[in-house]
């Protein structure tokens, strides 16, 4: 089987398709494949987007933001991970960005967050996503994280919306069709080598649907059945697949996830990121990445991996004190948890316990339902049931739980004389802990099904910051090949707050498929 096509995008989440909107928005013949049903991580995120300067939404909700304000605190959390110019137009992109995606058809809401959460529930769309509150010395903060307005975990949403908003600009969709290979001729990739479902019976490609589908979700929750799922649709994959070669005559997006589902990649790249759960599908499995690298494509980043250790909801666990095993403190509590998972990951070895008093929680357990969705509900009875020790003293609480003693007292006692927090965590946050009894709450990064640190690599592809081609492993431009989300090295890179990946996915993407059209446009003319 042959095709032909001006553009191909491997990979169909939002990346993808954003690529394909703006490429088929500008006239050109586009195809899309996807190894499974399209969606990836976008549709199993919580759909947030990092954006602000002013946007509609925040304006709606009565939030005052900059451009300045949003550009200082980015410039802390994303660090060296792109070029300032780069970094500049991601920000000077974002209040247009939102609105690109209303018209879209995305939904967003003023509806602003009261408390700070790691996710809100259904009652608020727009919240504190990152760690803006604790680097107000810095930078003026603002809540940026915009959720698509949508029930549960509204990533599966904002897809859909994009991925309908590509086929009406005219792109087609190929979907349980895997890219094997890259084409190429005199150093330019010219299109993609697959193995196909399409001429499968509906039957095959019914149950390799159903597969994917369910090692997606519940999948994301339980690797092991993810796993099972994935194996299965591959023996299906290559049994009943067929060779499909697709020319690009103007070139190739990928598109196609990171690598966190990818074991072998994670040891050699980020062996310290281990007992996580892997956010992502079978589809993050670094496919894209080496398909770019295969050409010639440079890689950067690979080390970089964002663990989340979330303490909220409830809202009342922030007011606790985090620390480690020899009882000195971790970090701020209100940081966003990819921070907190970072410190304990790199300086602790993975080991904290959040040290709270008797009325943090009674007021832990009254927050509870109010501020939890279902799956943060089962967190929070985890934290409070299963990990909690407590004891009459903070001595003896720190005995049950194997925290040092008199180093957990010597941070107590400061942190309770300070009245400040020397940290930066907001002072409403910040109250002496005093009533016993105590208890220790233990928040290590291992393996848990009730309390599970999920895990994204913000590696891959290096690219031309200002188009989205790929950079050449010892220099120069990969011809005819474009990168884009967490295939490729990105805004979010360096640091990870909520929301950024999915912002990045959009900027990168929207660059990548106007970029691809414009440089054939100009070679052609």
């Amino acid at each position: 089987m042959q095709e032909s096509v001006d553009i191909v995008v491997v990979g169909f989440g939002a990346a993808g398709a954003c690529a394909a909107i703006e490429a088929a928005g500008s006239g050109a013949e586009v195809l899309v494949v996807d190894r499974y049903g399209g969606g990836g991580a976008t549709a199993a995120s919580g759909g947030v987007v990092y954006a602000g300067g002013g946007t509609s939404v925040q304006r709606d909700a009565g939030v005052m933001d900059t451009p300045e304000a949003m550009a200082a605190y980015l410039r802390l959390e994303v660090g060296d991970a792109v070029e300032p110019a780069t970094l500049q137009a991601f920000v000077d992109d974002s209040v247009g960005t939102v609105d690109w995606l209303m018209s879209q058809g995305v939904p967003f809401e003023g509806s602003l967050c009261p408390t700070k959460t790691s996710y809100p529930t259904n009652d608020y769309y727009l919240y504190y996503s990152g760690s803006e509150r604790s680097f107000r010395d810095q930078a003026e903060p603002a809540p940026r994280g915009h959720r698509a307005k949508g029930p549960g975990t509204s990533g599966k949403l904002l897809y859909a919306r994009l991925a309908a908003a590509a086929v009406r600009a005219g792109a087609r969709v190929r979907p349980q069709t895997e890219v094997v290979g890259l084409l190429t001729e005199d150093g330019r990739v010219t299109g993609v080598e697959c193995r196909t479902l399409a001429g499968a019976s509906r039957w095959v490609r019914l149950r390799h649907r159903l597969l994917s589908k369910y090692a997606a979700k519940p999948g994301l929750y339980v690797p092991a059945l993810r796993k099972a799922l994935t194996r299965r649709a591959k023996r299906l994959e290559l049994r009943h697949g067929k060779p499909l070669t697709i020319t690009a005559r103007r070139g190739v997006v990928i598109a196609a996830g990171g690598f966190v589902t990818n074991r072998e990649m994670l040891r050699e790249h980020a062996p310290a990121y281990r007992g996580g759960l892997p956010l992502g599908t079978s589809g993050d499995d670094g496919s894209g990445i080496r398909l770019g690298q295969s050409v010639g494509g440079a890689v950067g980043a690979m080390d970089k991996v964002s663990a989340w250790r979330f303490i909220t909801p409830p809202s009342a666990l922030l007011e606790g004190v985090l620390v480690a095993a020899d009882g000195s403190r971790v970090c701020d509590e209100s940081r966003y948890g990819a921070a907190i998972g970072h410190e304990l990951i790199t300086h602790h070895g993975g080991k904290g316990w959040l040290l709270i008093d008797e009325r943090g929680v009674r007021e832990a357990r009254r927050q509870a339902r109010s501020q939890s969705l279902w799956f943060q509900y089962l967190q929070v009875r985890y934290l409070l049931r299963v990990a909690r020790v407590s004891g009459r003293t903070v001595a003896e609480v720190a005995g049950k739980a194997g925290v040092d003693a008199e180093g957990l007292a010597r941070t107590i006692d400061a942190y309770n004389a300070a009245g400040q927090d020397p940290l930066g965590k907001p002072d409403e946050l910040v109250r002496p802990l005093v009533e016993g009894p105590f208890s220790l709450i233990d928040v290590s990064i291992k393996p848990s099904v009730g309390y599970p640190c999920p895990m994204l690599t913000l590696g891959g592809l290096r690219v031309d910051e200002r188009t989205g081609q790929v950079l050449r492993e010892g220099g120069g431009l990969v011809a005819g090949l474009y990168a884009a989300g967490r295939s490729a090295v990105g805004i979010c890179s360096s640091s990870y707050v909520s929301g950024l990946s999915l912002a990045d996915c959009v900027f990168s993407g929207r660059r990548a498929g106007r970029s691809l059209v414009k440089e054939s446009d100009s070679a052609h003319g």
